[in-house]
């Protein structure tokens, strides 16, 4: 098993920048691919980014390319999402999220899910 929780989320301007973190504890070599999901009020949870266990492959929904960028360290069991030029849009509750293969990162199944992190982007 593994347990993930997010951290880093509040409330930003529009065009500021925020961090998220997603430490990782338990079987973290399960976790190939570790991703960012949103899910803003009234809308259906989405893919934001995914990345490769070495960090070599990372990929990224449309609305958040040139914007964001996931990485992660493994010494630290830490994933993380810089968020830059944020817009009142991004907006959601941000979620990480792990499982041990990579097949389609927007739309494959993840075992292993965090409890959410607020993010707020201010006009």
């Amino acid at each position: 098993q593994v347990q993930l929780v997010e951290s880093g989320g509040g409330l930003v301007q529009a065009g500021g920048s925020l961090r998220l973190s997603c430490a990782a504890s338990g079987r973290t070599f399960s976790t190939t691919i570790m991703a960012w999901f949103r899910q803003a009020p009234g809308k259906e949870r989405e893919f934001v980014a995914g990345i490769s266990w070495l960090g070599d492959s990372t990929t990224y929904a449309d609305s958040v390319k040139g914007r964001f960028i996931i990485s992660r360290d493994n010494a630290k069991k830490t994933t993380y999402l810089q968020m830059n030029s944020v817009k009142p849009e991004d907006t959601a509750v941000y979620y990480c999220a792990g499982d041990s293969s990579w097949r389609r990162p927007a739309t494959q199944h993840y075992d292993y899910w965090g409890q959410g992190t607020q993010v707020t982007v201010s006009s």
